[in-house]
């Protein structure tokens, strides 16, 4: 299996210039595990900080339309779409994120980053309540990160 983001000459961008435009379609999910007690909280809309579920799915969207500007070798891709949707558990917090594009290259690390972000901005929103006596995070944590599906027609 050959590397594509580096050659003899060191780091280079994928030339993707004589690939054909395709439908490119990719999944990706993860977890955050927080207290039950926090989960009721979000679910009943009683954060401080907000609506976390809308808050994290809008860091998310905008993290997936900016991936190309934090991963160095990304290409900057057309999207013609995102969704990102959530799952409670009694523990946890499964986030999904599809990004939809037709283009050249595949769309799997913006699905990866919208996950990522979302989870993240779930973190942020909840941290005050996660926090055991010494300012410290013993439960919370984020965790499977994956592509789930990657799609090219």
């Amino acid at each position: 299996m050959k590397l594509t983001h580096v050659d003899e000459n060191g780091v280079k961008m994928v030339e993707v210039g004589q690939k054909d435009v395709v439908f490119r379609r990719a999944i990706a999910k993860g977890r955050i595990k927080l207290k039950p007690e926090t989960i009721k909280l979000i679910q009943e809309g009683k954060t401080k900080k907000g609506n976390v579920i809308a808050s994290a799915q809008i860091a998310g969207i905008l993290a997936v339309k900016r991936t190309w500007e934090l991963i160095p070798l990304c290409h900057p891709i057309p999207l013609t779409g995102v969704d990102i949707n959530f799952e409670f558990g009694e523990d946890y917090i499964e986030a999904t994120c599809e990004v939809r594009a037709y283009y050249k290259t595949g769309v799997e690390m913006e699905a990866l980053t919208g996950v990522s972000v979302a989870l993240l901005t779930v973190w942020d929103m909840v941290k005050a309540v996660e926090k055991d006596e010494k300012g410290q995070y013993p439960f919370t944590k984020i965790e499977n990160i994956r592509v789930i599906e990657k799609v090219k027609k």
